[in-house]
């Protein structure tokens, strides 16, 4: 009995379309774009700067892809950074996740956003988020409420959530609220662009642990109003030292009503679901990593 031929990570990457016939993008972000805090570089034509509320290491990593935009052709000095640790074959592949990788690695967030090594298959790359917990289909709901900021991307252009038929990747620049992204992706057209990306194309993303703050608040638990402990004790003065009213003379060991209407007001002012349960959103609010 013959043996089935194991394929390579190039071969995949190769049987991999990610560059289509690429035409407009969708209709002017002004207003949704003025309204995240960004602004118009009157030279460039390209709205720039980021939310305060973004993480460091996620900024560093939107940089990183800044510089490559409008880069185009293979070899480039992607392709030839990922073929040096991989093999020459790789010098004129299909580079929309060697993109990525290369982002990730000079932006020093390999550990966040390479979980398991070097990636070139979009496919292996969705699917490591998939194993860290950290995926989202791509509906218009999801990325409205999860897409952040330096976000890994994945689409299939026919369409599907499906991930062993995504064949592209890039990284998430802007949510911009309605359902779309704007992106920064190589190898569309042999270029690296910016554009926009909406539901229809998205077949999911997820969202890198870019810092140390985001690991440690997905392991701390759930809290209740009712609740006791040690946990409850660290919300407390969290909610302290973020200058929340109406916990004068309260104790630290337990969830009480008082706290539950502090936390509903922070919820509300950081933009997060409002429910008075302190989960990972509301561990963020509290960490001011939000």
């Amino acid at each position: 009995m013959s043996k089935a031929k194991i394929k390579t990570e190039y071969e995949l990457v190769q049987e991999n379309v990610d560059q289509p016939p690429w035409g407009p993008t969708e209709p002017d972000e002004e207003e949704v774009l003025i309204g995240l805090g960004y602004h118009l570089n009157e030279e460039t034509g390209v709205y720039e700067g980021l939310p305060r509320t973004m993480v460091t290491e996620a900024e560093r990593m939107l940089q990183e892809a800044r510089m490559d935009l409008g880069m185009s052709g293979r070899p480039n000095q992607i392709t030839e950074d990922y073929a040096s640790r991989n093999g020459s074959e790789f010098l004129t592949a299909h580079w929309c996740d060697m993109a990525v990788t290369h982002w990730a690695r000079e932006s020093g967030n390999r550990k966040a956003v390479l979980p398991e090594g070097d990636r070139a298959y979009t496919v292996w790359h969705a699917e490591d988020g998939l194993r860290l917990g950290r995926w989202h289909t791509g509906t218009v709901a999801q990325i409205k409420e999860h897409a952040r900021p330096g976000a890994i991307m994945f689409v299939d252009h026919q369409g599907s959530n499906d991930i062993g038929a995504i064949d592209h990747v890039g990284v998430v620049e802007v949510n911009l609220g309605d359902g779309r992204l704007q992106t920064i992706e190589g190898n569309v057209s042999d270029r690296c662009v910016r554009t926009v990306r909406g539901a229809a194309d998205i077949a999911g993303f997820w969202n890198p642990a870019y810092n140390w703050t985001e690991a440690m608040v997905e392991k701390l638990p759930t809290l209740h109003e009712g609740d006791h402990g040690k946990h409850v004790r660290t919300m407390h003065h969290l909610m302290l030292a973020r200058d929340t009213t109406g916990l004068e003379g309260l104790g630290d060991d337990a969830f009480t009503a008082e706290h539950a209407a502090g936390i509903r007001r922070l919820q509300q002012a950081a933009g997060v679901e409002v429910d008075a349960i302190v989960g990972p959103e509301t561990w963020s609010v509290l960490l001011a990593v939000r």
